[in-house]
């Protein structure tokens, strides 16, 4: 019996949310852009209590625009979950452009890659 292992499916996955982290690390959307599928979402709660989000692209005018390269940030994969061609992370990263965020991804595995489909995300309050 064969044994399910999914050590190369975790390398795949951590070098995608490593782009991702690159990419908020240096303000360039480019960087990260390979990370995500061109349907992926992304969804938050404004300061209101709002629900705001949407296309993927958001996303990549905010960094583009908004950010600034930020060589202080620190991020860290706090878990990743597999099983099959579908996985969940989470990240929390600390000092990208002032801000520290709380994110989490949902993956699939397609045509042999892991892509990304979803981020939500927590913007947590400056002390």
């Amino acid at each position: 019996m064969k044994k399910p292992t999914y050590v190369q499916d975790y390398q795949a996955i951590v070098d995608v949310l490593n782009k991702y982290n690159e990419g908020c690390k240096q303000a360039k959307s480019s960087i990260m852009k390979p990370a995500f599928s061109e349907q992926a979402t992304i969804f938050g709660v404004d300061g209101d209590g709002k629900l705001t989000g949407g296309p993927i692209q958001g996303l990549f005018d905010g960094i583009d625009n908004t950010f600034h390269p930020s060589p202080e940030a620190r991020g860290a994969i706090v878990n990743v979950d597999i099983v099959g061609s579908a996985a969940s992370a989470r990240i929390d990263t600390n000092d990208v452009s002032g801000f520290c965020f709380t994110d989490f991804f949902n993956l699939l595995k397609v045509k042999d890659k892991w892509t990304v489909v979803s981020k939500i995300y927590h913007t947590h309050v400056a002390p």
